[in-house]
């Protein structure tokens, strides 16, 4: 029996299947550019709140704190594809008396561009914020 008429309706169906998932194919590549992208940035502003809390700690007055923070952060960030980034500090810690328990807190906020990807329903950019609190030394002059 002669199956060639059955290869022959066959022909050019690669072309079509690939056309057909090409779009699918790009879309999936940018999304998971995307998803790397928030994941990377994320952990980078999670580890400067860290620092920028911690670095806040070791300050002896609240303005010092605050400057130190900010140095903090933004070395932290340096290297991440943050747009704009914001840094506040609580150092409302710092007025406590000598003895008591005392914190500074640390919120960092980064923007991260995707516009980039052109990858279509996705917005231009994505806020990411990091809180992070560290204790100061409870002997220590403020």
């Amino acid at each position: 029996m002669n199956w060639s008429w059955l290869r022959a309706d066959e022909r050019g169906s690669i072309t079509v299947e690939l056309a057909i998932l090409t779009p699918v194919l790009i879309l999936l590549l940018g999304a998971l550019v995307l998803a790397g992208r928030i994941q990377t940035s994320a952990s980078s502003v999670e580890q400067a709140a860290r620092s920028a809390a911690r670095d806040a700690s070791l300050a002896r007055t609240p303005d010092a704190a605050r400057a130190a923070a900010v140095a903090a952060a933004a070395r932290e960030l340096a290297t991440t594809a943050c747009a704009a980034t914001t840094v506040d500090v609580d150092t409302s810690g710092f007025s406590t008396r000598i003895g008591q328990d005392g914190i500074v807190t640390a919120t960092v906020s980064c923007t991260v561009s995707i516009a980039d990807l052109a990858v279509p329903g996705l917005p231009g950019a994505r806020t990411i914020t990091a809180q992070a609190t560290s204790p100061l030394d409870r002997y220590r002059t403020r």
